[in-house]
Formats: structure tokens, C-alpha cells, sequence
């Protein structure tokens, strides 16, 4: 039972001192000491600092996809399933501020680089979720005939505008907000 526990310790302290103080102001040494362990400890859970945030990264993805399939119906409408990802997307956002503002971090930082790449060629679970949705809503000239990238952008770009606001106190969503701001992603990609 301690190893597990020690690494969920390592995960949480990292992941909250790299929201706060990104990549480069959260050393090793510090976030062993956030996370009660001896520096020595993380390398029996990680080989390096970048395995241990890609690991956070890929425990945060994980995450966020069992909680948009929740409910997820593919075989209903492109609308529907737009509404149902884009309103799922932004509430996991909005209730977990820190993987938020981690995943920020990493995805504006060479860490994201590659996974973009693969995030727009499709190699990711969640990532074939939002890129069958856009393809099917191209194919079915449900969508604006546009590369999947802008679309993706156009789609969910101003969820991730609109979560920071609401994290940091800018704007208050309720459930009224949130499904006026998905519907309104909608009406950005929509024919």
C-alpha cells in the first residue's frame, strides 16, 4: 500500500506546484518536499522530471475521457454529441481548476509539441472521440468544410478561453452559461 500511496503523493504535489509555478519553478527537490518523500523517492516512480510530467499529463487525459463517455451516445446526432463533449469538456475544467491550468501549461510548452501532432493525427482515445465528431460532421455537411485543426479551435478553443475566465473569477458559469457558451461553439462550426 505505500508505494502507490507515495506516487499519488508525487503526482498531487507536482501537479499543484507546476500549476502554480509551471515547468522550470518546480524542481525535483521541491516538489519531494511538497510531497513528504526524499528527492531519491521520485526516481523510484519516475526515470526523469519529463516522465513524471507526461505521466501527469496522461493520468489528466485519462480523466477527461472517462468523464466525457459518460453518456456519450454515438450514434445520435452530430449536434447532440457536439453539446454533450463541448458541455462535459468545459464543466471538468471548471471543477478541476489545477489539471486545467496544467494542461495549459503543458500544451503551450515544447512538452505539447508532440502531442498535438498526435492529437491531430488521431492517437489519442479522447482525441478519436473529437476527430470522428468533426469528420462525421464534415462528411455530413453538418460542419464548415475546414482542416480539423481550425475546427477544433473554433469548437473548443473558446471553451478553454471561457474556463480560464471562470477560474480566475472573471465570470461565474451556471449551468444556463455553460449551455448557452457549448451551443454557441456550435453555432461557430455549424453549415
Amino acid at each position: 500500500m505505500e508505494k502507490p500511496d507515495k506516487r499519488e503523493e508525487i503526482v498531487r504535489a507536482a501537479l499543484e506546484l507546476i500549476a502554480v509555478h509551471g515547468f522550470h519553478g518546480a524542481p525535483l527537490a521541491m516538489i519531494a518536499d511538497r510531497a513528504g518523500v526524499g528527492s531519491g523517492t521520485i526516481y523510484l516512480y519516475f526515470e526523469n522530471k519529463d516522465v513524471l510530467i507526461a505521466e501527469i499529463y496522461k493520468d489528466i487525459e485519462d480523466r477527461i475521457f472517462s468523464l466525457i463517455m459518460e453518456g456519450y451516445a454515438p450514434e445520435k446526432p452530430v449536434r447532440e454529441r457536439f453539446l454533450h463533449l463541448g458541455t462535459a469538456l468545459l464543466r471538468y475544467f471548471i471543477e478541476n481548476p489545477l489539471d486545467f491550468r496544467y494542461l495549459e501549461q503543458f500544451h503551450n510548452s515544447p512538452y505539447g509539441v508532440g502531442v498535438r501532432k498526435d492529437n491531430m493525427l488521431g492517437q489519442k482515445r479522447s482525441c478519436n472521440v473529437y476527430r470522428e465528431l468533426l469528420e462525421v460532421g464534415v462528411d455530413g455537411q453538418v460542419m464548415k468544410n475546414l482542416p480539423l485543426a481550425i475546427l477544433f479551435a473554433l469548437a473548443f478553443g473558446p471553451l478553454l478561453t471561457v474556463a480560464r475566465d471562470h477560474i480566475l473569477s472573471f465570470i461565474s458559469l451556471d449551468d444556463s452559461l455553460i449551455a448557452r457558451t457549448v451551443e454557441a461553439c456550435w453555432d461557430g462550426i455549424r453549415r
